[in-house]
């Protein structure tokens, strides 16, 4: 019976057998994997919505439809609030209401607070909340999410772009590549921040816009990576008889260059991946990011920093993004040692015993 693992080449295996044997990297991995995967489902997890409730007889499910007041014997035929002490009192005594693990969202405002905001962490709020009443815990779960998100579109983005310039310019070479390494050098040379700041000015940050704007700049790091690839081997045999055979360019690149591109690629990915997370931060933290009320982590430490009051705010903020880094900087470096060549991992020989006559 053939395994997965034997579907793989023999050097795949070993990189992956390389990349596992470093503990810290493949830890860090795992974490990091359960962590995002917990936060795909985090309307699940911190919500001001019930996940399923039965009313009267009837099911209902909260988390997917928005249902008027009016359904639950109350006077408006608005959105339905639950958190209201009046529609919670309706559903405990004429039903029961499954609710998430945290009763806020993101963007809840809680009303029913004892204490100014910010509030100091208690038992219904375990992180605190900001200065505007919202709970830092279900903020920080959002904003994990919609962070690593952020830098999973535009890595993914830059890997494309990246590849596709600096192997056109290594592979062809000559005034091709000239031409590309000048206009490239310029195009780097431009002040990105300084160009966010006055795009701001008239049009509103959002998702989608950041991204785009930060996708004109973010695959500049690879092309000269990907570049000296492909100089290197484009002279190599195999492509040289390739050439020889009349294989398209596009063929060659496709099947016989890149792959051995992307060995060294692969170990810039996570890197850059923590240059899109910690960009995405430092622009919601001077106010050019994502819109007011986003789930930022960088809002959030704009607000520690704001409140030094309230260190609960600041700490979250700092210590969620210095995990969150680490964790990806852990795996970076297991990656480039996996995929380095010259990175051998010898294991000790055991020390022989004395003979003894």
């Amino acid at each position: 019976m053939t395994t997965l693992s034997s579907r793989f080449s023999p050097i795949t295996r070993r990189r992956f057998a390389a990349f596992k044997s470093n503990r810290r990297a493949w830890v860090s991995l795992w974490v990091f994997g359960v962590v995002f995967l917990l936060s795909l489902f985090a309307e699940l997890i911190a919500n001001d919505k019930p996940i399923i409730m039965q009313y009267d007889g009837q099911w209902y499910v909260p988390l997917l439809v928005d249902y008027p007041e009016t359904e639950f014997d109350g006077f408006l035929p608005t959105r339905t609030d639950y958190l209201d002490p009046f529609v919670q009192q309706q559903i405990e005594e004429n039903g029961w209401a499954l609710w998430p693990l945290i009763p806020f969202s993101y963007q809840t405002l809680d009303m029913q607070m004892k204490r100014p905001s910010p509030a100091p962490p208690d038992g219904r709020h375990w992180l605190g909340t900001d200065d505007q009443g919202r709970d830092v815990l279900a903020r920080v779960i959002y904003g994990f999410r919609l962070s690593v998100a952020f830098a999973l579109v535009l890595t993914a983005g830059s890997l494309v772009m990246g590849v596709f310039v600096g192997g056109v310019q290594g592979y062809f070479g000559g005034k091709v590549d000239l031409v590309g390494q000048r206009i490239t050098e310029i195009w780097s040379g431009l002040p990105v921040l300084f160009l966010l700041i006055i795009l701001a000015s008239f049009v509103q940050p959002g998702f989608w816009w950041l991204l785009g704007i930060m996708l004109l700049f973010s695959w500049l790091g690879l092309v000269d990576i990907v570049r000296a690839e492909f100089l290197r081997a484009r002279n190599l045999e195999y492509v040289r008889a390739a050439k020889a055979m009349g294989l398209p360019s596009r063929l060659i690149m496709w099947r016989h260059v890149l792959p051995n591109a992307m060995v060294a690629t692969l170990t810039f990915i996570p890197f850059l991946f923590t240059g899109a997370i910690g960009t995405l931060t430092a622009l919601d933290f001077l106010g050019f990011g994502l819109p007011p009320g986003a789930p930022s982590l960088g809002e959030l430490a704009a607000q520690g920093k704001n409140n030094l009051h309230a260190p609960w705010l600041g700490i979250t903020a700092f210590m969620t993004l210095a995990t969150m880094l680490s964790l990806l900087v852990f795996i970076g470096e297991g990656l480039r040692d996996a995929f380095d060549p010259r990175h051998v991992q010898q294991r000790p020989s055991p020390a022989k015993e004395p003979r003894h006559a």
